[in-house]
């Protein structure tokens, strides 16, 4: 007589072990969230083994009559282990600090924890079965959904808690099956805040006492202390420094408050004579400066913030630019829109770098560039001007052949120089 095949239960502690273990790793390396990581394929494991046994393709009880008694109880003793190891995942899942809620194919809520009771406002039972987009009809995830919800929402209002921020996410999951994580983000938005008032309120309390100290300091002849020249020189160009750091925080602290912008024409010749006359004032003959014009198309913008940030590049590229080296300025259409860019034959900049250089203070070099005078926050500003006017920084750059800093700006942005809109 055959014996019936061995089940193949005993595998599955195992194999729990090894995908908690995997999910802890993931977890790590996605910001230090282990726990996170932990439930989220504990959920995914409970969802893939009821999908399994509701499917039967986990192996079933032999039939009475082909086992013996010992393996008939050695196999229910498995079977409750299984059972308990369900019980504690779903458990694990359910007290998920994020919101989880599991949809099927055609977007009908199937399982959801009880954080998302919390921050969507969804209801036990009587949600299960509904389609997603419909409960969610009324709130800020309406329209996400029914684009598609191809990219992470950030900074929605919670369906379910009117005075918490959320960043949504829709991941694939199974069978054509899908997994919503919402995160409440209310608190790194306070401390952001809290972050952004003090800089703002420092910078302004140092403006003051900096300006005095930079006046004194230039009442002083040198001519009258002669064996204090060096000193008083080097004083004066580090309060004229800190004074610039200051007025940069300030600028970076009005436009991470700012969410629009009045739009004026910005006539793009005389803005990039102007970038030219203050790069040539900057190189003092040291480069060579080519500035190159052809997109015929002038911008729609903040004409203050828009120099502030096309200049910086440019500044940016003379103190990082050996003498004898050449800076070329560009403005040019391209599909979609129209690109300044500023190319230089400085440097360049490792590849490791070309992600943080827009944060506050990042250097490569922190002796380079306290030497060239800069603050460390020009990257940053023209970030946050960049993003004003829903434009794009993008950087191409390499150790000995130079650097490539380009602005682009949609076809909605552009306008006929003297004329009307572009478009």
């Amino acid at each position: 007589m055959t014996q019936p095949a061995t089940p193949s239960w005993r595998k599955l502690p195992a194999a729990l072990a090894g995908a908690l273990l995997a999910g802890a790793v993931l977890g790590w390396f996605a910001g230090g969230h282990v726990a996170t990581g932990v439930a989220l394929v504990a959920l995914a494991e409970v969802v893939l083994l009821l999908t399994r046994i509701r499917h039967q393709t986990l192996p079933m009880m032999p039939a009475p009559a082909n086992v013996s008694p010992l393996q008939h109880d050695r196999f229910m003793t498995r079977s409750r282990r299984l059972a308990a190891n369900l019980r504690d995942l779903r458990n694990a899942a359910s007290q998920l600090p994020d919101a989880v809620v599991l949809i099927d194919q055609q977007q009908h809520i199937r399982w959801f924890n009880h954080a998302a009771e919390n921050l969507l406002g969804l209801r036990r039972p009587q949600d299960r079965g509904v389609l997603l987009q419909q409960r969610m009809a009324n709130s800020a995830l309406a329209g996400w959904l029914r684009d598609g919800a191809l990219e992470p929402l950030n900074d929605a209002t919670a369906p379910g808690q009117a005075d918490s921020q959320l960043n949504v996410s829709m991941l694939p999951f199974g069978d054509h099956e899908q997994l919503l994580l919402a995160r409440d983000i209310s608190h790194l938005n306070r401390l952001e805040q809290i972050r952004r008032d003090f800089v703002a309120n420092v910078s302004h309390e140092l403006r003051t006492p900096l300006t005095v100290i930079h006046g004194y300091l230039e009442l002083i002849d040198p001519e009258d202390v002669p064996e204090l020249a060096p000193v008083l020189s080097e004083m004066r160009a580090q309060s004229k420094r800190m004074g610039q750091i200051v007025e940069d925080l300030l600028t970076l602290s009005r436009l991470e408050t700012q969410h629009q912008i009045a739009d004026e024409r910005v006539p793009m010749a005389s803005l990039l004579a102007t970038v030219r006359k203050e790069a040539d004032a900057l190189s003092q003959g040291r480069h060579r400066i080519l500035l190159e014009s052809t997109a015929e198309a002038d911008l729609l913008g903040s004409p203050k913030d828009l120099h502030s940030a096309l200049s910086n590049l440019v500044s940016n590229a003379v103190r990082y630019t050996p003498a004898g080296g050449s800076i070329t300025i560009r403005w040019q259409r391209e599909p979609g829109g129209a690109v300044y860019s500023v190319s230089d034959t400085g440097f360049g900049i490792p590849a490791t770098h070309l992600a943080r250089l827009t944060e506050r203070f990042y250097r490569i070099s922190s002796s380079r560039s306290r030497d060239s005078g800069g603050t460390g926050l020009g990257l940053s500003i023209v970030k946050h001007v960049l993003n004003l006017h829903q434009a794009q920084l993008r950087i191409e750059s390499a150790p000995g052949v130079g650097s490539t800093f380009a602005c682009h700006f949609g076809h909605a942005r552009l306008l006929t120089p003297g004329g009307s809109d572009d478009g």
